[in-house]
């Protein structure tokens, strides 16, 4: 090993982050920078694994599927590579001080505890699960300002913003505001996105993602999660994040200073473009990346919200202003409800519906531990599963 190689724990490595993530140290590595991949996890993809062991020669590896880690022991062997299974592992594995920068980019509240152990650890997170902020922000604040850990948002929302305020003051930020698409119901009807099925809210007109965050995108649940995480990255209040639609994902997020000076970064809707950044914060390194060709955009638009259409966006405002355990509440009963409807088991506008009986019959709670949290999201899955399968 190379003294001052840096060294990598991709938490999902298979998904779509892990999977760009290992594309972006490709291009670092060939650039010159020295990086190794030490960790990797998966859920139940062992051939995509299987692949990228191959390749990267990680130390150990974590998959948290029983029938996929034995059919993975048995169909696979790799000479001195440690194969470990379940969640306790790969929390095991977060809390190993033995790597410089893990990338987080498990799906859903299945990120909370691995990235809490990260930052406990000491270590360095790539953050691209927004839940983890959703529901234990003051926790991960908590957690680095005694740790020293850093936390550098994949979002490309929440790069954005970190790259217009380098060098910048905090007490000079007026507002940030961040970019949605719309998704794929931008221009459809209340009546049409009612009747709308789960392949049509998969399709997204500019992102590749993940099932669940494609969902959220359509929902705008992805933005309010996004409102609540800036509040915590950039210690802003509810008054200081707006949201307005930009269908063409070219400006990713505005920032507005106290003098009216606006900054805002653009890049074509790539997720390694904001992966490589928080890889190498905060230097730049060359990359064959797609180019923004401006004599070939026409336009560029803005407008406002549809807060009746999309209302998860609305309901996460009002759950970032309740505080205490309402975001973790939201969170929650929104990953329950979205399961349930790619299981082709509630309507879409089912959603938000399930969200705010959970947040208003919720008793709020100070949250003062990830276990807390923990047994929240239990309660709160299990009550939306008992009353809410309408099919």
């Amino acid at each position: 090993m190379r003294r001052n190689e840096t060294k990598i724990c991709i938490l999902g490595s298979t998904g779509s982050i892990g999977s760009n993530t290992l594309s972006v140290i490709d291009n670092l590595v060939l650039n010159g920078k020295e990086l190794s991949v030490k960790y990797l996890s998966a859920g139940k993809n062992i051939h995509k694994l299987a692949e990228q062991i191959r390749k990267y020669s990680p130390e150990a590896v974590v998959i948290e599927d029983k029938i996929a880690f034995d059919e993975f022991r048995s169909e696979y062997f790799f000479e001195g590579l440690e194969v470990l299974l379940g969640k306790n592992e790969l929390v095991k594995l977060a809390s190993d001080g033995a790597y410089d920068l893990a990338v987080s980019s498990l799906t859903g509240f299945s990120g909370l505890e691995p990235t809490l152990a990260a930052l406990s650890s000491g270590n360095n997170v790539a953050l691209a699960n927004k839940e983890t902020l959703v529901s234990a922000g003051h926790l991960v604040n908590k957690i680095v300002s005694v740790t020293g850990s850093r936390v550098y948002p994949i979002d490309s929302e929440h790069s954005a913003i970190l790259q217009c305020i380098l060098g910048e003051e905090q007490n000079n930020i007026h507002k940030v505001v961040l970019t949605a698409s719309g998704g794929p119901f931008l221009n459809s009807s209340i009546d049409e996105v009612r009747s709308t099925t789960v392949e049509m809210a998969l399709s997204h007109p500019n992102w590749k993602m993940g099932r669940k965050i494609t969902i959220d995108s359509a929902t705008m649940m992805n933005k309010g999660l996004e409102v609540i995480e800036a509040k915590w990255l950039y210690d802003l209040s509810p008054n200081q994040i707006e949201v307005i639609i930009h269908p063409q994902s070219i400006v990713h997020s505005f920032v507005e200073f106290n003098d009216g000076s606006v900054k805002a970064q653009l890049g074509i809707p790539d997720m390694r473009i904001p992966i490589q950044f928080a890889l190498t914060y905060p230097g730049r390194v060359v990359s064959d990346f797609p180019r923004i060709n401006f004599r070939e955009m026409s336009t560029l638009e803005f407008s406002q919200p549809d807060l009746e259409k999309f209302k998860c966006l609305s309901i996460a405002y009002e759950a970032m202003e309740s505080a205490k355990s309402y975001p973790s509440v939201m969170n929650s009963s929104n990953e329950a409800a979205v399961n349930l409807f790619l299981e082709g088991r509630i309507g879409f506008m089912d959603i938000p519906k399930i969200i705010e009986i959970q947040l208003e019959k919720h008793v709020p709670e100070e949250i003062e531990s990830a276990e807390q949290i923990i047994e929240l999201d239990r309660r709160i899955n299990e009550d939306v599963l008992k009353s809410f399968v309408l099919n």
